[in-house]
């Protein structure tokens, strides 16, 4: 395996663990209401739910501007314009 590849399968592995983590929470937060939970602990739940989310997405963003970076002259890459309104989405 080279080094992109061997990087590309590590930031899968990280985005897939946050997503993960953001499902488990998402669990938590559903449970939580069907226990009448209080508003806080609700919030607070969502909270750590959207962090989850916006993480993996960050770095899903992150990953695929690096790999443009590494190969510019890939047909399939995302062009900036692209990656700059997948950035701001999840702004």
């Amino acid at each position: 395996m080279d080094a992109r590849t061997v990087e590309a399968a590590e930031a899968k592995r990280k985005i897939v663990n946050r997503l993960r983590r953001a499902h488990g929470q998402l669990g938590a937060v559903i449970a939580a209401v069907e226990a009448d939970a209080s508003c806080r602990d609700v919030v607070q739940q969502l909270s750590a739910v959207s962090k989850a989310v916006d993480r993996a997405g960050f770095l899903v963003v992150s990953t695929a501007l690096k790999d443009c970076l590494a190969n510019p002259e890939d047909p399939q890459q995302l062009d900036s314009d692209e990656l700059e309104k997948l950035f701001l989405s999840l702004a």
